[in-house]
């Protein structure tokens, strides 16, 4: 079966790191040492990719067909034995999935009136 057949939503729920790796790689290509600090960045510090929790995950991902490792080197590669990875279509459909699900449950969190509503209602 081709990426392009297969259901996203067989690979959910995403571990949290695997997640935070997709959602770094929606804004592009990045190496792996970008993504950590890109995570830790987005999330204030609260959550910090150590290597081993980082390229574990990756390699699940290669393996899923979720993300590429880029044959090319960005041009302005600092590096060369620096690997940089993106997101595959099917990818892009399993990251959007996981943020669909993910939203659900807010939503049933703040039906429970366990998190406040933001913003205008």
């Amino acid at each position: 079966m081709t990426p392009r057949q297969r259901d996203p939503y067989d690979l959910l729920p995403l571990t949290p790191a695997a997640f935070h790796i997709l959602l770094s790689l929606v804004d592009g290509e990045r190496h792996g040492y970008a993504i950590m600090r890109d995570v830790e960045e987005r999330t204030g510090g609260e959550v910090r990719l150590g290597p081993g929790t980082l390229y574990g995950a990756i390699k699940r991902l290669l393996e899923q067909g979720v993300v590429e490792e880029l044959e090319l080197r960005p041009a302005d590669a600092a590096e060369e034995r620096r690997r940089y990875y993106r997101l595959t279509s099917f990818g892009r459909r399993v990251v959007a999935a996981e943020a669909e699900r993910l939203e659900r449950l807010v939503r049933l969190a703040r039906s429970k009136k366990l998190v406040p509503r933001t913003g205008s209602a």
